[in-house]
């Protein structure tokens, strides 16, 4: 009998190994195919710009294919429902970003995902900051003149590139720290709402400051404060609203690496390293810079508290402001 007992404590413990042995194999030969990268908005934009950046450098370190899947709509999150969906086996991922974060999901009656638990936040790539921007006829020539226009007249115009967008937010946090009486225009895109602004028909716009600095060189926008902690290297001359004494209003546009809730630890690690390897490559950042991007290697943990911080503040705001799309 205890000849039988030894026997089958051998058996298990070389199931046992096995299976281990095979766990270590699989992830040892991750990837072995190609991997997708979701990006929640179309063609041409800072996210899917940054996204294909991302994914030449990934296919060259990991030795597969990476390619670049745009699934735009609904705030981000028709491709962020997909990415939440995906099986946990590090060929799904997402370029994260705030509004399938931190704004998209709060715009709908039922969230598609928890944007915190829902994923897998593994890598913080950079973030941009927003410009407040004003038309040459406005008469606005700083932040300073922004706000005195918006109490003299007792409102003011703005206008976004979307309900939603992140543009939009910033305007209502805006309204709601400083007091003063903002009223949304929305539009289809930056496109549209460069025209407008150049033909003064609104008088200040907000949003991602990358497409806009050609405007701002040739005189037709005027810059008047940038939303980051510090001056964007795009526009150094531009204060920031830290500058202006107005820090709560700090709001960038992030860029992340995600992909769905519970990736197997060593595949996240591995991920997180490759994309901070990428990160600090000249070329890489100059890119960036290009872009507008400030690049932000840091830890896996510290990118998940990051995100969390961005869910509790922007949220709020999107469902107090009751932005519906």
């Amino acid at each position: 009998m205890s000849q039988f007992r030894a026997t089958r404590r051998t058996v298990l413990h070389v199931l046992a190994a096995g299976a281990a042995s095979a766990a270590l194999s699989a992830f040892a030969q991750w990837p072995d195919k190609a991997i997708r990268i979701i990006v929640t908005f179309p063609p041409g934009g800072s996210s899917d710009v940054l996204a294909r950046l991302m994914a030449e450098q990934l296919s060259r370190k990991l030795g597969q294919p990476v390619v670049v899947d745009n699934k735009p709509g609904a705030g981000g999150t028709i491709g962020g429902a997909q990415v939440a969906s995906a099986a946990p086996d590090g060929y799904t991922l997402m370029l994260s970003n705030t509004t399938p974060i931190a704004l998209g999901p709060f715009t709908l009656d039922k969230q598609p995902y928890d944007p915190v638990t829902g994923f897998s936040h593994i890598a913080h790539l950079g973030a941009a900051p927003l410009v407040i921007m004003a038309s040459k006829p406005s008469g606005l020539r700083s932040y300073a003149d922004f706000e005195a226009a918006a109490r003299k007249d007792g409102h003011i115009d703005f206008g976004s590139g979307g309900p939603g967008s992140v543009g939009h937010i910033h305007g209502e946090l805006l309204k709601k720290i400083t007091g003063i009486n903002m009223v949304h225009v929305p539009y289809r895109g930056g496109a549209p709402m460069t025209t407008d602004l150049i033909a003064n028909t609104i008088p200040v716009g907000i949003d991602v400051i990358t497409a806009y600095v050609p405007f701002f060189k040739s005189g037709q926008l005027l810059p008047l404060a940038v939303t980051g902690p510090q001056r964007s290297p795009l526009m150094p001359e531009v204060p920031s609203i830290v500058e202006l004494q107005q820090p709560r209003l700090v709001l960038e546009n992030f860029f992340g690496l995600s992909g769905p809730a519970k990736l197997p630890a060593d595949v996240v690690a591995r991920l997180h390293d490759v994309c901070n390897e990428v990160l600090v490559m000249p070329e890489i950042q100059k890119k960036l810079t290009e872009l507008g991007i400030i690049a932000k290697p840091e830890s896996t943990a510290e990118f998940n508290t990051f995100v969390k911080a961005q869910v509790d503040v922007l949220g709020p705001t999107v469902k107090g402001a009751g932005i519906k799309l």
